[in-house]
């Protein structure tokens, strides 16, 4: 929302402003000192092809200028430009190929709306879950065993079996009974 309103104010009047700055004066060159000046006369009288060579016209350049070809069009009004763009977006949408999904693992996902994953994708309680699974019960729960099951690629299952663990809370009973008063 921010940001069309930021476009909208940008683009405010913005033909009568390049109009504008287009007709403005242009600079002109900054003057010359006047030593460089005499040094200029100087050169030009005692090399007179220096004046030739600045006024030639160079045939094989403009034979290059010629085969130039410029192509003009109107502009188009801003609000055609975006009915066209929100039309190539909606194609683009329709167009798109449908994904390989699959089903999630297990009943208890009831309290969240996943409905399926791409494959190749995994949900977060389900990552947890293959975590948990792996480390209760390791020969059980191969890298290539949940590669299989989740349809996922088995260097990517290694490599989060590798470095992601999950959180283990330890209660541990206190030595002294009566250093912890509950009351």
């Amino acid at each position: 929302m921010g940001a069309a309103a930021a476009r909208a104010l940008r683009n405010f009047n913005l033909e009568n402003r390049a109009e504008r700055e287009i007709s403005r004066m242009k600079p002109s060159p900054a003057p010359r000192h006047p030593s460089t000046r005499s040094f200029l006369r100087e050169q030009m009288s005692q090399h007179p092809e220096i004046k030739e060579e600045i006024d030639r016209k160079d045939d094989k350049l403009l034979s290059l200028l010629r085969d130039v070809y410029v192509d003009s069009r109107d502009p188009v009004s801003s609000l055609q430009v975006t009915c066209v763009l929100i039309q190539q977006v909606k194609d683009a949408a329709t167009r798109q190929e449908p994904k390989e999904l699959r089903l999630v693992k297990g009943h208890d996902f009831s309290m969240m709306n996943i409905k399926n994953i791409p494959k190749g994708k995994i949900s977060v309680v389900e990552a947890l879950t293959l975590l948990n699974n792996h480390k209760l019960y390791p020969e059980t729960w191969t890298a290539e065993k949940i590669a299989e099951e989740y349809y996922l690629e088995q260097k990517d299952v290694k490599s989060l079996l590798k470095y992601f663990v999950t959180f283990e809370v330890k209660i541990c009973p206190p030595e002294d009974k009566k250093a912890i008063s509950s009351k």
